[in-house]
């Protein structure tokens, strides 16, 4: 194995436009999400939480939800090369599990991890290379929130002509859904599968029942992951309470994380100031939860065809197949 890695970096992940992002999050008090991945500590904090409480890291039925939806995956595809895109890679685990399928059936495969942290894409990668050649892999730094192009981004010479499994494992949550599903409607192709997993309220997405699943994110180690990034810009725990709260918000309800002062504070970046007076907050994170009902009628709206679901036995996790219709 090499000792250099070639990482491909979007102009959405240039300093210049990270700058521009933050700061827009400051002005805003909503924190975009991407900023808890900033940093390789950052990186390894989410990487532990996940381990800790990701359903699919703790569920044996959860774990068997994923591995269906890509044998599904691998049967729908016709012969030929595939190149798996990891929409949102984290530490690429379930994608490496996909491609392990997916190579078991003697086909060509490429891979592209995409995610908005390097140290992020690096993990990625590493896993990916136990089964991937080297030369097969292109990582890709990447703002999907911002970035207004795309389909052209993840066209990649080596691996035209190739069909393509998208993957959007743990990223629906923390979107906007209507925002994000045209973006990734753009990207799916007519041959294209596009595999995608969402954090479910069990039995409906009532406020009781998004109560029941609080404990997974007002702990510890949440908590530690999302102050990070306040006190990397100098706000010190006390001054302020991380709250955790559930909001109604269309149809939906989410769980939502706001820092709430407790005494005035400055940040300064470069030559912009940010004052926070006592009481007001800034949100860090939000997280929706959804039905899979309610999943089909929002993939349908933008002309993607739900050819099969996955549920894990306690309810709390999906993973959906669909192609363009």
């Amino acid at each position: 194995m090499s000792a250099n890695a070639t990482v491909a970096i979007h102009s959405s992940q240039f300093p210049e436009n990270v700058r521009r992002d933050l700061l827009q999050s400051l002005r805003s008090r909503r924190m975009a999400h991407k900023f808890h991945y900033d940093s390789v500590k950052q990186t390894q904090k989410w990487l532990a939480l996940h381990q800790h409480y990701s359903p699919s890291r703790n569920d044996e039925s959860c774990r068997a939800a994923y591995d269906e939806s890509f044998k599904a995956a691998a049967g729908e595809m016709a012969p030929g090369p595939v190149h798996v895109i990891g929409l949102g890679c984290g530490g690429g685990q379930k994608d490496t599990r996909l491609i392990k399928i997916l190579k078991s059936r003697n086909r060509e495969l490429f891979y592209t991890p995409c995610d908005v942290a390097v140290a992020m894409v690096l993990t990625a990668r590493h896993a990916a290379r136990a089964v991937l050649a080297e030369d097969h892999c292109f990582p890709l730094v990447c703002d999907l929130q911002t970035a207004e192009d795309l389909p052209a981004t993840f066209e990649f010479p080596a691996a035209r002509g190739a069909r393509r499994v998208l993957s959007f494992f743990g990223m629906m949550p923390n979107f906007e859904p209507l925002q994000i599903l045209p973006k990734l409607a753009s990207l799916v192709r007519f041959r294209d599968i596009l595999l995608l997993s969402a954090n479910l309220a069990p039995g409906s997405s009532n406020a009781d029942n998004v109560r029941n699943i609080l404990p997974q994110y007002d702990n510890t180690h949440t908590r530690d992951w999302l102050l990070t990034v306040l006190l990397d810009l100098g706000i010190e725990k006390n001054d302020g309470d991380l709250q955790f709260e559930i909001e109604a918000k269309n149809s939906l309800r989410r769980i939502a994380a706001r820092f709430q002062f407790r005494r005035n504070r400055r940040i300064e970046i470069g030559d912009e100031r940010f004052s926070f007076k006592s009481g007001q907050k800034i949100r860090l994170f939000f997280s929706y939860r959804y039905t899979p009902e309610l999943i089909q009628k929002l993939l349908a709206r933008h002309r993607l065809n739900l050819r099969g679901q996955w549920i894990a036995e306690s309810g709390e996790e999906g993973v959906f197949l669909c192609r363009r219709s």
